[in-house]
């Protein structure tokens, strides 16, 4: 891989720029604001090298991309008992499909909106508080900086995510979830609204791709096997009913959302994180996709690259 310093990022984003389509998400006010021109990415080596856009310092809410991290937070805290209690396959379907596992009641992945609130409600804590101070931290030590919350939207997160209460309660109701429905969307809500910026979530993903060690502050944050279950889910999950497409051109397991903001981890290589707003019809950046899809060929990182 050609080392990042030399790698021209500015390039990269004025590229990029010239992708005009998608729409802005208008789910909660702060998004539907969101500035649609905003293009910036960062590079995070396993090695700790960074390199990032100009605007890589602008700050997100993290909305979807937090699941992968969750899912981490959950695993490590529950000695990887997680697994039992979520699925681990891709459902072809909508993030927030009001939909279960047939049979067992489980949420499909942790990448969709009902595992998402599942993995929430099994970090480790006694109440809503508590769980809330644990993702942070957790939250904290993968980004290696202290993060803060916008409360003003993780309160319009849990007042106007009718379809995450609406899935919570049908876990609740196939005895899934043990916590509280309201207690489960308030934290899941909250770690939405957490706020990072493209350089904070590259250091993100390339935690997860240096097996769990943060590449800057060496902190171990999770194990490496829970590194690598999470990535798994990422590769077959992590862009939705866009997965298998995402794979097959990109190659780099990710994790889309909302907000606009997409997190790559190429384990043993690199993390990648870009925010740029307008969406696809399937939530994921338009820009973010073109910018992963060249930053994929540039540096080589396709997982199956070796067969071309």
């Amino acid at each position: 891989m050609t080392g990042l310093s030399s790698y021209d990022l500015a390039g990269l984003v004025e590229k990029v720029r010239e992708h005009t389509g998608g729409e802005v998400d208008r789910s909660i006010p702060a998004l539907a604001s969101a500035d649609a021109d905003l293009v910036a990415v960062a590079l995070v080596s396993v090695d700790g090298e960074v390199a990032a856009s100009d605007d890589a310092g602008v700050l997100f809410s993290l909305q979807s991309a937090v699941k992968p991290f969750l899912f981490a937070l959950a695993l490590a805290d529950s000695d990887g008992a997680a697994l039992d209690r979520v699925g681990i396959e891709p459902t072809g379907e909508a993030f927030d499909a009001i939909k279960l596992e047939s049979g067992t009641g489980r949420p499909p992945n942790p990448m969709v909106n009902a595992g998402a609130l599942l993995t929430a409600s099994l970090v480790d804590g006694d109440d809503v508080a508590e769980r809330d101070e644990r993702i942070l931290r957790g939250l904290s030590a993968f980004a290696g900086r202290s993060l803060e919350v916008d409360e003003e939207i993780a309160r319009d997160e849990h007042l106007l995510g009718d379809r995450n209460h609406a899935l919570a309660h049908l876990m609740r109701s196939e005895g899934t979830l043990t916590v509280t429905a309201d207690d489960a969307v308030a934290v899941y809500a909250r770690a939405c609204a957490t706020l990072v910026d493209a350089r904070a979530l590259a250091v993100m993903g390339a935690t997860l791709a240096h097996g769990g060690r943060n590449p800057l502050t060496g902190e171990r944050v999770v194990s490496a096997a829970v590194a690598r279950d999470v990535v798994s889910v990422m590769a077959t999950c992590g862009v939705y009913d866009g997965s298998g497409r995402w794979m097959r051109s990109v190659g780099i397991p990710a994790k889309s959302s909302v907000s606009g903001a997409l997190v790559l981890a190429a384990p043993g290589v690199l993390g990648a994180a870009t925010i740029s707003p307008p969406l696809d019809e399937r939530g994921t950046s338009v820009r973010g996709h073109a910018a992963a899809d060249i930053i994929s060929a540039d540096l080589d990182l396709h997982a199956f690259g070796g067969l071309c």
